[in-house]
């Protein structure tokens, strides 16, 4: 639990991945799964606006998140079994508290048969039909790639997780194309750019993300809203008699509320692994939005936009804005013969990304005397860093001119606005332009 300081044949298959179970084109909100939500592509194939005539695409390359995946360790559901197992000794467990412990342990069944933090099933899925559909979006790329032979590189944070979720996304695309197989390359570990938030040249982050006093006390100032106190009282309320509820001290009530809502929010990642596990009837639609609202407040200001005034959550995100630019200068100026470069990463790393891309709901930063809220901030990371959260740039080519497109969760996505696309409302944009507007 983390507390602050504390992608012919392909394009059928494609289309039926669309349709699938668990690839809806907008997240599921109502359930409030903040980061943890399952991965959906966002816009269709048949939406996408089409390349200016004559231009073809040659390059392509990608950040994503891992998949979805287990939980990192045992701590929640340990904790909130060792509460239950007091109540039922006590007597003290409602009906409905007494159908909790079962789904809890069947959710650190599946975790530990997975392993605690690794790919589950469900991530695994993810990776493989984003590989097919970005395919389906390219094929004249794919088939270039094939015909001149070129590589297809992969890099990775090295973390297990990452390197699974690059094996079942390149798994993917030689599934959707056998020939590509010979030309994806072995998976490298690239930490500097794909695990920078953990890194010694980003000694001054991590100083940050343990105890900046700005950080500490605008994150106590919203865990200690009375909100917080009332949500756990009537998650517990639900769980356990009146007279054992009243014996459990406030702080250890909000303990249980959160451990709870962890467990809640990493259920639908192990559907595969603990297909009958579902949270839901134990934690109320209000009470979940809350503690997501707790869980998206600390991601914000640990990797998100934070503080007006202050870059120390996403500057040490432009060595891999850096590499996105140099892979594409690269292949205009005629000095890469790469056909792809997948990155695959962490929401530590996506989230600082999209602040300095602008990606929408990505941005806007809380003042000190004006804590993030859900009212007064657009930012939530169901919708910025869900699991397989993925930024592709794509390049296109006529002649000796380049354009290139963004897709932010397959989604088509502008560039800030003091870039200028080819026409008004185009998600095309001149390589050129681009290197103007990030200053390069």
């Amino acid at each position: 639990m983390k507390r602050t300081v504390r992608a012919g044949s392909v394009l059928a298959l494609a289309v039926l991945l669309l349709a699938a179970p668990g690839t809806a084109l907008a997240h599921d909100d109502t359930h409030n799964y903040t980061t943890k939500t399952p991965y959906s592509p966002q816009e269709r194939l048949r939406d996408y606006e089409a390349p200016p005539r004559g231009f073809v695409p040659v390059f392509t390359e990608s950040v994503a998140r891992h998949g979805s995946r287990a939980m990192s360790d045992s701590e929640d559901g340990d904790a909130v079994l060792a509460v239950l197992s007091d109540a039922q000794a006590k007597g003290g467990l409602t009906h409905l508290g007494a159908a909790l412990a079962p789904q809890v342990q069947a959710l650190l069944d599946a975790g530990a048969s997975i392993g605690y933090g690794n790919l589950s099933g469900l991530g695994a899925s993810e990776q493989r039909e984003t590989a097919l559909r970005m395919e389906s979006r390219l094929p004249g790329l794919f088939a270039d790639i094939v015909a001149r032979q070129r590589p297809i590189e992969v890099e990775t944070s090295g973390v297990k997780r990452a390197v699974a979720s690059a094996d079942a996304f390149t798994g993917g695309l030689a599934a959707g194309n056998p020939a590509l197989t010979g030309l994806i390359q072995a998976p490298v570990t690239n930490k500097d750019q794909l695990y920078f938030h953990k890194q010694p040249q980003n000694a001054d982050y991590q100083a940050y993300a343990d105890g900046d006093p700005d950080l500490l006390a605008a994150l106590a100032r919203i865990d200690e809203q009375p909100r917080t106190a009332q949500v756990a009282r009537h998650v517990v309320s639900r769980l356990f008699t009146p007279a054992y509820a009243a014996g459990v001290p406030t702080a250890d009530q909000v303990s249980f509320a959160r451990s709870l809502f962890e467990l809640y929010s990493v259920a639908p990642d192990l559907r595969v692994e603990a297909p009958r596990a579902n949270l839901d009837p134990f934690l109320p639609a209000a009470d979940a939005a809350w503690l997501a609202y707790l869980d998206d407040a600390e991601e914000f200001y640990q990797s998100g936009p934070a503080f007006a005034g202050r870059d120390i959550t996403y500057k040490m995100a432009a060595p891999l804005l850096d590499d996105l630019f140099a892979e594409l200068e690269a292949k205009a100026g005629g000095t890469s013969a790469k056909g792809a470069v997948l990155r695959f990463t962490h929401a530590e790393e996506v989230e600082p990304l999209a602040v300095l891309l602008q990606l929408p709901g990505s941005t806007k930063q809380a003042r000190l005397d004006q804590p993030y809220t859900y009212a007064n901030n657009p930012w939530r990371g169901a919708s910025v860093a869900p699991m397989a959260a993925n930024i592709q740039w794509d390049l296109f080519a006529k002649g000796g001119t380049y354009l290139v497109r963004m897709l932010y969760n397959e989604r088509e996505t502008a560039f800030p606005p003091s870039c200028h696309p080819i026409a008004r409302g185009s998600v095309y944009y001149r390589l050129s332009e681009l290197e103007r507007c990030f200053d390069r």
